[in-house]
């Protein structure tokens, strides 16, 4: 089944994920996300385990059955979006170029033409809590598949 839409800018994303807010983040992080203190059976500490045992954080997640969650146990942000910070990194269609927007316009860029790895924003279920917030940016290869990655469309909005 199609259902149309396309990945919003960074841009975008970043509006919609901050419904209006110049906070970091819309509420309490475990009111709002997921991430991997509060994803599995057991809450962690898993900045604690990431300076005390890197080589095998994974592992640690793994074992608490940390994971992905359904969209919708968190509380919403002030657009009605749910799930916008932690839980999965969301793809945007920005290529990725650390000194795009220093030189980019200020209202609406569309972000760089080309490059080698595509953003990611939000943070997800296998990151540390403070990696969840508005202003979290990742990238990656964008044939890389992994369970911490996902999507949401975005589309046309026209005003009546």
């Amino acid at each position: 089944m199609q259902l149309g839409g396309r990945l919003p800018t960074e841009a975008e994303w970043e509006y919609a994920a901050s419904a209006g807010s110049t906070a970091a983040r819309y509420g309490d992080l475990n009111e709002i996300a997921w991430s991997a203190d509060n994803s599995g059976r057991q809450r962690l500490d898993s900045e604690r385990i990431w300076k005390e045992d890197q080589a095998n954080y994974a592992k640690h997640l793994n074992e608490n059955g940390n994971g992905m969650h359904e969209v919708g146990q968190k509380r919403a942000n002030g657009f009605g979006l749910f799930d916008v910070l932690g839980n999965v990194w969301e793809w945007v269609n920005d290529w990725d170029d650390q000194s795009y927007y220093q030189n980019s316009p200020s209202q609406d860029p569309s972000g760089p033409a080309s490059g080698q790895s595509r953003v990611l924003r939000g943070g997800s279920w296998s990151g540390v809590p403070r990696v969840a917030r508005v202003s979290a940016h990742g990238r990656s290869n964008p044939g890389f598949r992994g369970v911490s990655n996902g999507f949401r469309c975005g589309g046309e909005v026209f005003a009546p």
